[in-house]
């Protein structure tokens, strides 16, 4: 088992990282209905177990957005984290561009299982959906794969495993971490989103060396950089 490293990215580096205006979201999309969301919600959940389990490897750890019943540390095996996709909208502007976490092929990734409340299944994965999918442009972002928890193997919901319809960049660990630590847009910075997935997945006991490594990457580049923005 790896041993975890200390976290070095703190809330002192994200205040360092000046805010930026842009898009919350790309002005080419065409957003989700209501309608539009139960019935995607209603193909991709019809005929599976209850409860719904969602694979949350992110920013559904530390804010899922949903009403959760229960939480348990998963694995996904074939599956590993890399910040791929590109955004020049939300936590990133056309001059400030940032990454979002996917699902890459390959290795293992420990995340945690969320089962949707009982009850609550057409609000939270409306809820879910919306959050996380939000145009039909990234419909095809969401799919079933297989995880390991201390009950077994079983299926679970997640997102962007594998993205498609999403501009990815394809950088190295050292140019991921330099655009993190400069990238900001509506939503927040880079820098503050890895720091509370960094945070979350420590809650978990979870340690991920390939994100740890990149947090001190940004907090070094951060400290390098003196206000994160240049």
């Amino acid at each position: 088992m790896t041993r975890s490293r200390p976290i070095m990215l703190s809330p002192g580096h994200v205040a360092r990282v000046a805010a930026a205006e842009g898009p919350l979201h790309d002005p080419r999309w065409r957003m989700l209905s209501d309608p539009d969301l139960d019935l995607l919600a209603d193909r991709l959940t019809r005929d599976r177990p209850r409860p719904i389990a969602v694979f949350a490897y992110g920013s559904l750890i530390w804010n899922p957005g949903f009403a959760v019943g229960a939480r348990r540390r998963a694995t996904a095996i074939g599956w590993h984290r890399d910040f791929s996709i590109s955004l020049e909208h939300f936590r990133g502007s056309p001059g400030r561009p940032g990454l979002m976490l996917a699902l890459a092929s390959g290795g293992r990734c420990e995340g945690v299982v969320l089962e949707v409340a009982a009850g609550t299944e057409p609000e939270s994965l409306r809820a879910i959906l919306r959050r996380e999918l939000v145009a039909h442009e990234l419909a095809a972002n969401a799919c079933w794969i297989e995880v390991e928890t201390d009950r077994g193997r079983e299926p679970a919901l997640t997102f962007y495993a594998e993205p498609v319809g999403t501009e990815l960049a394809e950088l190295t660990v050292e140019e991921q971490a330099r655009r993190l630590a400069r990238a900001a847009g509506a939503a927040g910075s880079g820098a503050e989103y890895l720091l509370r997935t960094v945070q979350g997945l420590a809650e978990f006991g979870i340690h991920d060396d390939y994100i740890w490594t990149l947090q001190q990457l940004v907090a070094e580049e951060i400290e390098a950089d003196g206000t994160g923005t240049s």
